[in-house]
């Protein structure tokens, strides 16, 4: 067994698992998208049916449902970081989120969007991802004013207590139809006078949450923090949630759709672990932060692990990475149609989930040294402002 970092730790080696932890929701990203891109004619609704979804597929997407989570708690929890090394403090913080959280909203809407539809100009715009990070930063910039205790009920309130508002919405037309499709109603919403859609993938409220939590966190990070401490509050919170949402689930009373047991002990497991992710469910965030700092915990033990500084570099470059694993996947994508034709209905794709997972690898081999290479820049060249948005 590894020993324990003592508490004298530098503050690299704990930013180590950040990245690494990082990096690898990357790859599982990847994966999800060579899916989204080869694999279509298979798509899978949210949650996913789990007696119709063959066992390959369901534990690909279910991989995929970690990404989200973790992207937006270690932002926050990278933004107290942050605030901790800037003579301003919670100011500079603030304001680094602000302009931040405007430039991935603004990325969102123009050069992501165009790399899922190459269409100019979009008859459809999908609010995703980066949009909702973005959007959080900003809350969070708000939010950091408040006193830390103040801001651990706010994420536990907005992430345990969203569900009780599945049940409202507002009609087209309502006054609080395009809030309520931001904050929490999944939907569409239509441009007056505009022949444009805005598809709001990820509603924003219980994001909210979670990277306030992650703020939160930050003080188990900060330079001199006891490593042994920080390893048991990563140990004790990320058992408890999952245990929570083992609890929750059994219950099936509160925090996500009623699960069904299947006609084997697999379409069982299937049936229990088959959560929704739009928005994410109490039981979604549950899951996946219960990993997420289990993971941290876990990376952070075996830091000089030669396999972490792989992770690490994609965990150390993640907006560039995002912006050409998609460019890169479309071109493939338009390459590979041109070449074979469609040969599965109205699109090109694979035959066998096999193939997805084969192409994701290569591609992340194949990419890796662009973004080792970008990484080191970042590195290298902390003098170039604009290098720490990407």
């Amino acid at each position: 067994m590894p020993e324990i970092p003592p508490p004298s730790m530098p503050a690299r080696a704990r930013l180590l698992s950040i990245d690494a932890l990082r990096g690898l929701v990357i790859l599982f990203m990847l994966l999800d998208h060579v899916r989204e891109t080869f694999y279509l004619h298979h798509q899978v609704p949210d949650p996913m049916v789990a007696a119709e979804t063959p066992p390959e597929l369901f534990f690909s997407r279910l991989l995929a449902h970690l990404c989200a989570p973790v992207f937006v708690f270690l932002t926050g929890l990278s933004a107290f970081l942050y605030a901790a090394k800037q003579p301003g403090g919670r100011a500079a913080a603030s304001s680094f989120l602000w302009k931040r959280g405007l430039f991935l909203v603004l990325l969102e809407v123009t050069v992501i969007n165009f790399a899922w539809t190459f269409q100019f100009p979009p008859a459809k715009v999908f609010l995703q991802v980066i949009w909702i990070i973005g959007l959080s930063m900003l809350a969070l910039a708000a939010l950091v004013w408040l006193p830390r205790k103040v801001l651990i009920v706010l994420g536990i309130v907005l992430v345990a207590g969203h569900n009780l508002l599945d049940g409202l919405h507002f009609p087209v037309g309502h006054a609080l139809h395009v809030p309520w499709a931001i904050l929490h109603d999944r939907g569409w919403i239509e441009l007056p006078g505009a022949a444009l859609k805005l598809r709001t993938s990820y509603p924003l409220l219980p994001w909210i949450g979670v990277i306030a939590l992650g703020y939160a966190a930050g003080p188990w990070f900060a330079a001199g923090a006891d490593a042994a401490q920080r390893q048991r509050r990563l140990l004790g919170w990320g058992a408890g949630l999952l245990a929570g949402f083992v609890l929750l689930r059994l219950l099936d009373v509160y925090g996500d759709k009623p699960w069904t047991a299947g006609d084997t002990a697999l379409a069982s497991w299937m049936g229990f672990l088959n959560i929704t992710k739009y928005p994410p469910s109490l039981l979604f965030i549950a899951l996946t932060l219960g990993i997420c700092l289990l993971l941290l915990r876990a990376f952070e033990r075996r830091q000089g692990a030669a396999w972490l500084a792989p992770l690490a570099v994609f965990g150390a470059a993640p907006m560039f990475f995002y912006v050409l694993h998609l460019y890169v996947l479309k071109f493939l994508y338009l390459g590979a149609e041109a070449a074979w034709g469609r040969n599965q209905g109205a699109l090109f794709g694979f035959d066998a989930m096999w193939m997805v997972w084969a192409a994701a690898a290569v591609l992340a081999v194949a990419l890796y040294p662009a973004v080792r290479a970008f990484a080191g820049l970042k590195a290298r060249r902390r003098d170039i402002a604009w290098l720490k948005y990407l």
